[in-house]
């Protein structure tokens, strides 16, 4: 499976998942929309790859249910004995989440801070990302024929 870890910070934390390779230029794509909040950046990266909104904002109900600030347990639990392409999605709420947030998994690990306008690529074995580029629209089943296209606004940087 061509998988890798995807971080995204907003100014209310930080929420980490594992997706397929292919989401990237979704992401991408949606920061040049500007999105505020990782809400607007899933709803925006939805429209490109259907379905991920769902996925990650699901997977965070379930994470919020199981753990807080003060019992982190179960996440850790998780993160401990699951292979890394299986660990669910999870908030970023203590040093051994920020160290696994941080943490490549097969392909790599991107970081997308929404409140510095960052995208930083900590591994990329997957494909180059540029300022500009163009993506094939994912129905929820399969990459299909339409292809969406975006440019970040110059405010955003992308390291490397």
């Amino acid at each position: 499976m061509n998988v890798m870890r995807y971080t995204v910070v907003d100014r209310r934390g930080a929420v980490s998942f594992i997706a397929h390779c292919d989401l990237f230029t979704a992401l991408v794509a949606a920061c040049a929309r500007n999105p505020r909040t990782i809400g607007e950046m899933l709803a925006s990266a939805d429209e490109f790859f259907h379905g991920v909104a769902d996925r990650i904002l699901c997977g965070l109900a379930v994470f919020d249910e199981w753990n807080t600030p003060e019992n982190c347990e179960t996440i850790h639990k998780a993160l401990r004995f699951l292979q890394p392409e299986e660990q669910p999605v999870f908030r970023v709420l203590d040093e051994v989440t920020r160290e696994a947030s941080l943490q490549p998994v097969k392909a790599g690990a991107v970081i997308f801070n929404l409140n510095a306008k960052r995208i930083v690529q900590l591994q990329n074995g997957y494909k180059a990302i540029g300022r500009s580029g163009r993506g094939r629209v994912f129905d929820g089943q399969r990459s299909t024929s339409s292809i969406y296209v975006y440019r970040l606004p110059a405010e955003w940087s992308m390291v490397p």
